[in-house]
């Protein structure tokens, strides 16, 4: 039931709106593999999956998994140069760790926007409801997108609908279940 309220949204988003594709960011957790799953039942082959590790991603094999089992085209883009740079850059005020963890989410999402901008497509969010609830998110990083499939979806919700999508289209459920 979930499911099919989500699909029949996207596709009115789809046809309302003249989408013609959408990117993704794929990180290898429960969310970005459901909201995966559900765009490529609606865009097909108009996804475009970007993996963008900050240096070495522990579970970037997990990612690259879901793309091939989905067969979603995808690359890979290494933000951690930039990363770097930014930090070396700002010299004249030390930047707080709390500050340096919300870098990356902002050049994913710059990224993201850069790319799908290029091909006409829009940016495909992946937080849900629980998250947004007590604020583990970055402002104009991964909480910025133009449409967001699970973001009404509590983290318990969103894993249960993955554990159904993952039958209906053959991924290991380990993918949706992990923390």
């Amino acid at each position: 039931m979930i499911k099919q309220k989500i699909i029949n949204w996207l596709n009115e988003y789809k046809e309302t709106t003249n989408c013609r594709g959408v990117v993704l960011g794929i990180s290898g957790g429960k969310d970005s593999t459901v909201v995966a799953m559900l765009v490529k039942e609606v865009w097909g082959d108009d996804v475009l999956g970007v993996v963008m590790p900050n240096g070495v991603q522990n579970d970037i094999d997990d990612a690259i998994q879901v793309c091939e089992t989905l067969n979603i085209s995808h690359i890979v883009v290494n933000i951690q140069d930039s990363y770097k740079d930014i930090i070396d850059q700002i010299r004249y005020v030390k930047i707080s760790d709390k500050a340096k963890t919300n870098i990356p989410p902002r050049l994913r999402m710059t990224t993201l926007y850069a790319i799908a901008q290029t091909l006409g497509y829009r940016v495909i969010g992946t937080g849900n409801a629980s998250e947004r609830y007590i604020g583990w998110f970055t402002k104009y990083g991964d909480g910025g997108c133009d449409l967001n499939p699970i973001a009404h979806l509590t983290c318990n919700e969103v894993i249960g609908l993955g554990l159904q999508l993952c039958k209906e289209f053959n991924l290991p459920e380990a993918l949706v279940v992990k923390k």
